[in-house]
């Protein structure tokens, strides 16, 4: 019998294939003294409470002072964050990460008394400052980011109590995430090998791409049976999240959870209707796909477990890490040899941590803070979805590296509702470099389109999905409805019959599928997913078939960091998202995909 392969311990990982963080520092000695350094200012910085207002030179003092104590801390966290993510088995990480999150939240109280401050100061006092202190116009967009919630921050007191209370209101989330990482028990399943596996959220996944039919099914049904168990637990625990989006609401004057969600990242409503609305007038597309789906699988009855299999019928490409590198360098030379140094910089460097070994977080990400260059953490598999997660993570680590080259470090971060448009304006830029690559290989390019329309289902049709039902149950806990577990079920089922149309059968227990998405506990989060990548869509369009002015002005849109709105920042980059333009174009480029798929059956 053939021995189990076993995955390795962290220290017998090549040397090459990890990240370097003695970038950030040299040793854990020089992590600890950063950490009591910040530990030590926390006391003065609560002491400054009261002096905002006495003249320009005290509130310059003030700000400069906590940015100081703020640039050092993500630099604490981030390394705790890294090395405890690299092998999570280690005590030593373990707590090194828990406390640097309590520190962020020791932070967060010492310095609550901040905005409320700001507050006090009119915009004829704040008028006088810029002109004692000029200084304080480096700050200008800073203060100005808070001065648009005036009518929403509350008093110091009340303030204070919300940031120690955080824990307590994030409970619903809490309980969710341990009964859904830890507590539930799932059955094992046959996998299409004849092997019997434990069904996990990643082992489903993976099942449902099978080309096995009774592989897909069985993992469904199993899976749903254990949610179906606990429905009415999950209910509570996403009312109470609800509820506790509807009460800050309330309580800090905002007309819904959706608006006080969306203003945090300075976004109008619209922009989340405008999807919504767009979205819903090209379902005919969804449903053309799924018909075609049916037609392909050459099945009487398509299911909800029939929507993630592979319609070419074939193993993915492979590609090693080396030859990944080789085509993401590739694909990436339409956005000019600067950026692509700079892609260079990443692979030579140091800033992947590349392979899976024993304990080590699950997953990709793009991490680091304005003081150390971007890291990435990927799981390498030889195929060509782990080359689509190199060249989005490395998106998002460009648009890191660009923005704190060029900005101060009050604007050299960017705001979430942008993030995820670099790293998919990449992933766009690399479907078209492979389609060209593969115009005169049928196979290939079958693979690449398939996979491309499947993106553009799950991210841009299933999150607006999401986005609706998050928006419908909001909307109704508002008005009074209770959110039973039948209730969820009903209007769930609902959505999901108008998203996928008549071509499949929404199986009863695809009723059930809300109570296992954990996005539906991060406040209106899901809606920037379709956003990004329809914007990214037109982005990479403008910028593989136009000219080099639609890279210089995406260039400046990574410069561009928080220094402007996200909507104007977009704006610069040739999107204006609070208009449908760019939704309407995302349609054109996968109405045009789909028609090439369908010649090629």
């Amino acid at each position: 019998m053939a021995e189990t392969q076993k995955l390795p311990l962290r220290k017998e990982v090549p040397v090459d294939l990890t990240w370097d963080l003695s970038t950030v520092y040299q040793n854990d000695d020089q992590f600890e003294e950063d950490f009591s350094a910040v530990q030590a200012a926390l006391p003065e910085l609560k002491k400054m409470a009261g002096t905002l207002s006495k003249n320009a030179d005290a509130l310059l003092e003030a700000t400069q002072r906590l940015l100081t104590v703020s640039r050092r801390l993500e630099k604490v966290y981030v390394y705790a964050q890294l090395k405890n993510d690299q092998d999570t088995s280690e005590s030593r990480y373990q707590a090194m990460y828990a406390r640097s999150q309590s520190l962020a939240a020791q932070f967060g109280a010492a310095v609550a008394w901040f905005d409320p401050e700001l507050l006090t100061i009119s915009d004829q006092q704040m008028t006088t400052f810029y002109q004692q202190q000029p200084k304080l116009k480096a700050y200008k967009r800073l203060y100005d980011q808070t001065f648009a919630k005036r009518a929403h921050i509350l008093g110091h007191e009340v303030e204070e109590v919300l940031a120690g209370a955080d824990d307590i209101f994030s409970s619903g989330e809490k309980t969710f995430g341990i009964l859904d990482n830890t507590d539930l028990s799932f059955p094992t399943v046959t996998d299409e090998n004849g092997q019997s596996v434990q069904l996990s959220q990643g082992v489903y996944s993976i099942l449902l791409e099978s080309t096995n039919r009774k592989v897909r099914k069985q993992a469904f049904e199993k899976l749903y049976e254990v949610y179906d168990q606990f429905q009415h637990t999950l209910a509570a625990t996403l009312t109470t999240n609800v509820k506790n989006h509807n009460f800050k609401a309330h309580l800090r004057h905002y007309g819904s959870a959706l608006e006080a969600a969306l203003s945090a990242n300075e976004i109008p409503v619209k922009v989340y209707d405008n999807l919504v609305s767009e979205v819903n007038r090209h379902l005919d597309l969804l449903h053309r796909y799924v018909a075609l789906r049916k037609q392909i699988l050459g099945v009487d009855d398509l299911h909800m477990y029939d929507l993630y299999t592979s319609l070419v019928g074939k193993e993915s490409p492979k590609y090693t890490f080396d030859e990944a590198k080789k085509v993401a360098l590739d694909a990436l030379q339409v956005m000019g040899p600067e950026y692509v140094s700079h892609v260079k910089e990443e692979f030579s460097q140091r800033w992947i941590d590349v392979v899976e070994n024993r304990y080590k977080r699950s997953g990709g990400y793009s991490s680091g803070t304005y003081d150390t260059n971007p890291f990435i953490l990927l799981n390498w598999k030889d195929n060509l979805d782990n080359l689509y997660t190199l060249i989005h993570e490395t998106g998002h680590s460009m648009h890191s590296y660009y923005a704190s080259h060029h900005q101060p470090y009050q604007y050299g971060d960017y705001s979430i509702f942008v993030a995820e448009i670099a790293s998919t304006t990449n992933e766009n830029i690399l479907t078209d470099y492979l389609l060209d690559k593969f115009k005169d290989d049928p196979e290939m390019k079958r693979y690449v389109l398939n996979y491309y329309l499947d993106g553009f289902k799950g991210t841009v049709f299933r999150q607006t999905q999401f986005a609706e039902f998050e928006q419908y149950i909001h909307e109704q806990d508002a008005k009074g409805q209770p959110l039973t577990a039948t209730f969820l079920d009903d209007y769930y089922r609902q959505l999901n019959q108008k998203y996928y149309g008549q071509s499949v059968i929404s199986d009863p227990q695809i009723s059930l599928e809300w109570s296992r998405i954990p996005h539906f506990y991060y406040n209106f989060y899901v809606y920037q997913y379709a956003t990004g990548f329809a914007a990214a869509s037109t982005l990479a369009d403008n910028i593989v078939h136009g000219d080099q002015n639609n890279v210089d002005k995406y260039l400046n849109y990574l410069k561009s960091g928080s220094s402007d709105t996200p909507i104007n920042v977009m704006r610069k980059a040739g999107v204006d998202m609070t208009k449908s333009d760019y939704l309407e174009k995302a349609f054109e480029i996968f109405e045009k995909r789909l028609n090439e798929f369908e010649a090629l059956f």
